[in-house]
């Protein structure tokens, strides 16, 4: 199976799935804001388009020719930025595309102090960007015609976005808040749920997408020392440690999520099932790339 992926908000998820993608057959379209990034998505194989901005004849052939749609801007405090400048052009191609994905995240839950979540489990945000999320997420349902799934992702590591190179740095700090612990999900374990969600279109349906381990940070960062036999971070009291509010808004909201339905419903197996197994790839692909310099 083949077709036309239009992603928009080309970014770090998205291009993980063309990865997966390119060598089927598929022709994907990529929006980016820069024209640095969108050389690098010419280089990955990716038809790139400068948005927002004016809709080029481009990008309008592309949403003429797509027959499938992701969707991974994220919203801000007037909406969602893509229907902000597209509400009408998607609306016109909704009814005969073959599926929508929009890549939203487990922040809609809010807050459990720890307790387990599942994708029917009320969405009660407690921060302002997970309430952006909320209404983002309604607008895009509310497409009629549109064959919306909604993916739910839990904190995203992968190449480039691990613990290491701060644990390296000396810069990595375990922030300890008791009863704090988040989920977590490997970028080509997203990827291979958005593939296996294409393959199996179920318009209207949710899905969490996390790895099978909730834990405290401060266990990843201990076993990513561990991993690189170097000093455990130092460990700080959330109190009282310096952060920024953007940081700081992260340890507002404590759960489990439970990643039941992509298994049962998608037939999904996690190729990184806990962080462990995240990291110690994430390893192995650094020695790999090294030694290959």
């Amino acid at each position: 199976m083949s077709g036309t992926l239009l992603s928009l908000g080309h970014g770090y998820s998205a291009r993980a799935l063309a990865r997966l993608l390119i060598p089927q057959g598929w022709v994907i379209h990529g929006t980016t804001r820069s024209e640095e990034k969108a050389a690098d998505l010419a280089r990955e194989g990716i038809t790139p388009h400068l948005f927002p901005g004016d809709i080029t004849d481009a990008l309008s052939d592309a949403l003429s020719q797509a027959t499938h749609l992701l969707i991974s801007a994220g919203p801000d405090a007037e909406g969602d930025p893509m229907l902000r400048h597209l509400r009408a052009e998607i609306t016109q191609i909704a009814p005969r595309l073959k599926w929508a994905g929009y890549l939203s995240t487990t922040g809609v839950y809010g807050n459990h102090d720890g307790g387990w979540v599942d994708e029917s489990t009320p969405l009660t945000p407690s921060t302002r960007r997970g309430k952006w999320r909320v209404a983002a997420e309604a607008e895009w349902q509310a497409i009629p015609g549109l064959p919306l799934h909604i993916f739910r992702l839990a904190g995203i590591y992968g190449p480039g976005r691990g613990p290491f190179a701060k644990v390296r740095a000396g810069t990595a700090r375990r922030i300890i808040k008791p009863g704090q612990v988040f989920s977590r999900i490997h970028v080509d374990d997203i990827a291979r749920i958005l593939a296996a969600s294409i393959a199996r279109p179920d318009p209207g349906a949710v899905y969490n997408l996390c790895d099978d381990d909730p834990a405290p940070p401060q266990d990843v960062l201990t076993h990513a020392a561990e991993l690189l036999n170097l000093p455990l971070p130092p460990a700080e009291d959330f109190a009282t440690a310096e952060m920024t509010p953007m940081a700081r808004s992260f340890y507002a909201e404590s759960k489990r999520v439970r990643n039941n339905r992509i298994k049962e419903e998608l037939g999904v197996k996690l190729k990184y099932p806990t962080y462990r197994d995240g990291l110690a790839d994430l390893l192995a692909r650094e020695q790999e790339n090294h030694t290959g310099s």
